[in-house]
């Protein structure tokens, strides 16, 4: 299923759900995709950044993308307000004196100066942004022509992919999940800038990057519980729907399966 059923969230459950992701730090880290390095080597580009940019990331969850964007010599500080989560991302940031990881949520987050910053950048995480600050907060922050960077991954289901992805949407379905099966990649379209945004950034590009990842069996049914969808069940139909999909693979012999992504690069250049 798609991720749509996140527009009709209170701002409340937003917050509840937004906080989830902490009791599965350790299977969110090895079960979430990360999109392929040439969308890193795009952002590079595209914003205009160099060795040695700073770099604000909102919600870094366990350092997934914060890692690649070390790697390309940015000075990146990322917020993020589950502790395990950043506990995990500050060890596997560590060998980069240029990461700092700060436990806050991002609109709490004050930083330690007034410098402007280069890039704002949020992969899989700007939705969960309170909207009232979603697009004036990272304006405020950013240096004039400041590049807001929004990216992240889809799900998407190819017409050849294995019958699994076909039916185990009878799971979601048995159990009142929101949205609607995913669609093939090539119909999934780059994200764009809502006109929200448009007061503070003026979109320079929307690339899109298809690509695949495969899975052992158990590693795609942890994956599916560090869903927030799955968590916004509660907790009896989120288990039964984890049941339902576990009978399903071990009919099938819990074998490797091959998920199918459409990743995401959206650029806005501060006005």
């Amino acid at each position: 299923m798609t991720d749509s059923w996140t527009a009709g969230l209170s701002p409340e459950s937003a917050v509840v759900l937004r906080a989830g992701f902490d009791a599965d730090a350790d299977a969110y880290q090895r079960t979430r995709p990360v999109c392929p390095p040439e969308m890193f080597d795009d952002l590079m580009r595209l914003a205009g950044l160099v060795p040695g940019a700073r770099v604000l990331e909102i919600g870094c969850g366990t350092g997934q993308a914060t890692v690649p964007l070390a790697e390309r010599g940015l000075a990146v500080t990322a917020v993020e307000l589950g502790a395990s989560l950043a506990a995990l991302a500050r060890a596997r940031t560590a060998r980069f004196p240029a990461v700092a990881v700060v436990t806050s949520t991002f609109e709490d987050w004050q930083p330690a100066d007034e410098r402007p910053w280069d890039a704002v950048v949020a992969f899989n995480s700007l939705h969960w942004v309170d909207q009232r600050v979603r697009y004036t907060r990272p304006a405020a922050l950013l240096r004039p022509r400041g590049a807001l960077i929004v990216a992240g991954c889809s799900w998407a289901r190819p017409s050849a992919a294995e019958p699994f992805w076909t039916d185990v949407q009878e799971d979601y379905l048995a159990v009142g999940f929101g949205g609607s099966p995913p669609p093939p990649p090539e119909q999934i379209p780059p994200w764009r800038l809502p006109l929200e945004s448009g007061d503070y950034f003026t979109e320079t590009a929307a690339r899109r990057y298809p690509f695949q990842l495969t899975y052992s069996a158990a590693d795609y049914l942890a994956q599916l519980s560090t869903q927030s969808g799955t968590k916004a069940l509660g907790p009896a139909r989120a288990g039964e729907f984890l049941g339902r999909v576990r009978r399903r693979l071990d009919g099938l012999g819990w074998p490797e399966l091959t998920a199918t992504f459409a990743g995401y690069l959206t650029i806005g250049i501060r006005r």
